[in-house]
């Protein structure tokens, strides 16, 4: 049997191991996936004894992120993203980030075209993530945090990205073909990153929140007639592109989608 996991600090509300789960009784896999809550400051002696005992892959999230990115091998994106959520033992320990492909598989999955003007908002992990991603795609980007110091220095690693403060978003968005948000605002609250006004019929919007899967942001966006796509098809094609590098196998999407969305 093999046997995948996440590590995480909490991990007990994670929806991930029914969607793996359900993409392992679809392949016919003899496989399982179990979730860990390693002490701080213990990422080394976890991921040396994940590969003694033979685990075959471990996702990781808050707040284990970047000190997996610190003693694994990374992939050249996730060394520039400096951020680590995918690790495969195959070879040795290597680390990846899918939550680029996440962002890029959910708007190929809806059509939308990843050219023009992105606008990320949030410069932590997961706004990282986006930027670099919608970059690589061939996007001017331009990051957008409450804290303009950290939009700056993301911006500053980030191909042809600019950046500012949330003041700006109105102006920014005018032209804007592509919006991400990707902080945890509106996640369980009726809260929005960006004023309704700023948003218009020509943008596709991704809300990296997934609770709940209607944000207000989506819902106002919805309104004004934008192409809206909510944040458990991020979630599902980070862990579809995880699975996919663990086995080498296509992922069962429909199995997936379907089990992580009973799981919300």
């Amino acid at each position: 049997m093999q046997v995948f996991g996440l590590i995480g600090n909490p991990v007990e509300h994670s929806v991930s191991p029914p969607m793996h789960e359900a993409a392992y009784g679809a392949c016919g896999m003899d496989a399982r996936y179990v979730t860990f809550e390693p002490k701080p400051g213990s990422i080394g002696r976890v991921v040396d004894g994940a590969s003694a005992l033979g685990i075959a892959g471990l996702n990781v999230t808050i707040p284990f992120k970047e000190d997996v990115a610190r003693v694994v091998e990374t992939d050249p994106l996730a060394e520039r993203i400096g951020a680590v959520n995918t690790v495969s033992f195959e070879g040795g320990p290597t680390g990846y980030n899918t939550d680029a492909a996440g962002v890029v598989r959910a708007f190929e999955h809806h059509g939308v075209e990843r050219s023009g003007q992105a606008v990320v908002v949030g410069a932590g992990g997961a706004g990282r993530a986006a930027a670099f991603a919608l970059a690589d795609e061939g996007m001017d980007v331009h990051v957008a945090n409450r804290t303009v110091e950290r939009a700056e220095s993301l911006a500053a690693v980030v191909p042809n990205a600019s950046s500012g403060g949330l003041d700006d978003l109105r102006s920014v968005l005018a032209d804007a073909d592509i919006l991400v948000n990707a902080t945890s605002v509106g996640m369980e609250s009726d809260e929005t990153p960006v004023p309704k006004a700023a948003l218009h019929d020509g943008l596709a919007v991704l809300d990296a929140v997934y609770a709940p899967l209607d944000t207000r942001l989506l819902t106002e966006a919805g309104e004004v007639g934008a192409k809206t796509i909510d944040g458990a098809w991020m979630l599902l094609f980070q862990g579809i592109e995880a699975f996919e590098i663990w086995t080498g196998r296509n992922a069962p999407l429909e199995a997936m989608n379907a089990a992580l969305r009973d799981a919300l």
